[in-house]
């Protein structure tokens, strides 16, 4: 893939050319998503980069590809071209339901949620008699919580 391109530009013009140009046009190029290790790799075989310099500038070139809009991510670490998708696909979470996942389409909502609002629940039960065990008989808040009628400013005065 970065054979071609490296045939079609002078060694001046990829090292001028952002590394973000340079994916897409490895993208266009090759027509479907690509895993983005691989494109960064892509990327530095070209640009002749050391495995040092991969390290700098494989967050600059993921934070480049997510801000550009010609790039769209597909999966799990997979991207593409925006272009490939029809616009009523125009979100990434929409395309992504179209890309087969990785893991098997067995799984549904309630096996990912299973179990989850029962302690949820609970935990709301247990909150609402904190809440009601702080106001007292009168309907008086309970600021210090003891029960009694005594405000705790008096409390404070008597010590």
């Amino acid at each position: 893939m970065s054979e071609q391109l490296a045939k079609q530009m002078s060694p001046d013009e990829i090292r001028e050319t952002a590394m973000v140009d340079l994916a897409f046009h490895m993208l266009k190029e090759k027509g479907e998503p690509i895993l983005y290790r691989n494109l960064m790799q892509e990327v530095a075989q070209l640009k002749g980069f050391t495995e040092e310099q991969i390290n700098h500038y494989i967050s600059q070139l993921y934070t480049e590809m997510n801000i550009d809009g010609r790039f769209i991510c597909v999966g799990k670490s997979l991207w593409g071209l925006r272009g490939w998708y029809p616009t009523e696909q125009a979100t990434d979470s929409a395309v992504a339901q179209n890309v087969k996942d990785d893991y098997s389409d067995e799984l549904d909502e309630e096996d990912l949620f299973d179990g989850e609002e029962d302690g949820f629940e609970s935990e709301a039960d247990t909150d609402d008699a904190d809440f009601e065990a702080d106001f007292e008989e009168d309907g008086e808040y309970d600021e210090d919580g003891d029960g009694d009628d005594e405000d705790d400013a008096e409390e404070e005065e008597e010590s």
